[in-house]
């Protein structure tokens, strides 16, 4: 693996982490993706509120079509009542040149669980918008995180336990999946997991191959993934199968997170042969005795339909894989 490692959702030193007891919190409440941004209407309709909407709404990335990062919901703090404060993702200024101090803060479950609120202190609107343009890359990460690890808890909370309990001897590794998902093929080298709606599909696919040399390397992981599936996944007419969409360029990151390295390759999936598609998220990492490599992916079809937290959902599936604990 390249010894360069991106640190995933790494804090800069000026920000804090805060929280309460958050048994006795009620739940939040906003839909998954919502913001809420309590700034005072001039400040919304001004250069602050601009640099906001620019980050915060920016293109969620690898989705076909134009989708933002999130959907914001603006509150002057006078409006800032009991309703809003429970909300799960909370962005708040505080504009004051009678503060006493600038800068940012993170506070956890202060007012709901499990909830995220970005504190952004400043004597001036221009100087809240140098310090959020300055913080921009960890408040996205931050919010992010807090929306994937929702997901993982929802998903242990409802997990549907006889999924893993059929792919961990065979992988010696599983992810965890919520009801709905159901195991629909299982051979000794992948496994095909999937909740079909009407009108959507969300996949998990797990597989393995040996350790050849380069094997981090993006253009053998989209190699590997085209061969394996090709084998693995036909689609609905006779001699079409998934593949690695060609007309979007795959791209490679290198990840640590919570313990574990992987490379985590974004790209679109479509099928030779047929007309589907959509985008996919794998992470790929060695096996513990270093043999082989284990691939982890995500993907998501839904035609006609936005795709952005569904996509969200699957992928933040990954990150509850683990190995098989010793007897």
């Amino acid at each position: 693996m390249r010894k360069t490692v991106l640190a995933l959702l790494t804090l800069a030193l000026c920000l804090t982490a805060c929280k309460t007891n958050s048994s006795l919190l009620p739940s939040i409440s906003g839909k998954a993706g919502e913001v809420l941004v309590v700034i005072e209407k001039e400040d919304w309709d001004g250069s602050l509120g601009e640099s906001v909407r620019s980050v915060m709404e920016d293109e969620y990335p690898y989705l076909p079509m134009f989708e933002p990062n999130y959907t914001l919901i603006n509150v002057p703090q006078g409006n800032f009542i009991e309703m809003f404060q429970v909300h799960r993702n909370i962005i708040f200024f505080n504009i004051n040149p009678q503060n006493q101090l600038s800068g940012i803060k993170i506070v956890r479950d202060r007012w709901a669980s499990p909830q995220i609120i970005i504190n952004i202190d400043a004597f001036t609107a221009r100087e809240a918008e140098e310090i959020f343009k300055k913080n921009q890359e960890n408040i996205i990460n931050a919010i992010e995180q807090a929306e994937r690890d929702r997901v993982v808890r929802n998903t242990i909370r409802y997990e549907n336990r006889e999924v893993s309990a059929r792919v961990l001897p065979v992988f010696g590794g599983s992810v965890k999946v919520p009801s709905g998902y159901e195991l629909r093929k299982l051979s000794h080298n992948f496994a095909w997991i999937e909740y079909s709606k009407r009108n959507s599909s969300q996949g998990i696919f797990i597989y393995r191959y040996p350790v050849e040399g380069d094997d981090l390397q993006m253009e053998k992981i989209i190699r590997k993934r085209d061969q394996i599936l090709k084998n693995n996944v036909p689609g609905p007419d006779e001699g079409s199968y998934m593949k690695t969409a060609d007309y979007w360029m795959p791209e490679t990151k290198y990840i640590s997170y919570r313990g574990r390295q992987f490379a985590q390759t974004h790209g679109q999936w479509d099928l030779e042969g047929a007309y589907m598609g959509g985008p996919f998220v794998s992470h790929s990492f060695y096996s513990p005795d270093g043999t082989e490599i284990i691939v982890v992916e995500a993907w998501v079809y839904a035609p006609k339909m936005n795709k952005r937290q569904l996509f969200r959902q699957a992928e933040s599936l990954l990150y509850t894989w683990e190995w098989k604990k010793e007897e």
